[in-house]
């Protein structure tokens, strides 16, 4: 991935020095939401990015905006599915929401995902992510069984390719 820019903000790789910063984010979001960071369960990925993005064929990315990271975005290979992957750890600080972004970066990771000739995309998510569950549901994800994650209690699936 190259950077990529929408409006003042910047997509980036994941880099080391990101990981607190990209937990800070994400435990910020769930918590706004009344979810709980989970460093053993659902989060252990953010915490373990190499092993669970990057040796896997996966991507995550970083939002800064005035050299600040306000956002992630992410995506790696699962399972379930046909040639699939899972889109993961989609947050934005609320200083980071209401100007398109979510939209685009959803975008930007489909576009990923299609360019690596992935078929399928699984998103996983919680009612209480009220955004969210309108994102996914008008960019084409439909209502899916088998959540995999105690906190959440929505799945949803799209074929791309």
């Amino acid at each position: 991935m190259t950077n990529i820019y929408y409006q003042d903000f910047l997509i980036r790789p994941w880099k080391k020095g990101d990981r607190n910063l990209a937990a800070e984010v994400i435990g910020s979001v769930l918590s706004e939401y009344g979810l709980a960071w989970e460093p053993n369960g659902a989060d252990r990925d953010v915490l373990q990015v190499e092993e669970y993005y990057l040796a896997t064929g996966g991507e995550f990315w970083v939002i800064e905006h005035q050299s600040k990271v306000v956002g992630t975005g992410a995506y790696y290979p699962i399972k379930r599915g046909k040639n699939a992957v899972e889109i993961r750890k989609m947050y934005l600080l609320p200083s980071a929401r209401g100007v398109g972004l979510g939209k685009y970066l959803l975008q930007q990771l489909e576009t990923a995902v299609v360019s690596r000739g992935f078929q399928e995309i699984w998103i996983e998510t919680a009612s209480a992510l009220v955004e969210a569950v309108k994102l996914y549901e008008s960019n084409g994800y439909q209502p899916a069984t088998g959540v995999e994650t105690a906190r959440c209690d929505r799945v949803y699936f799209k074929s791309v390719n």
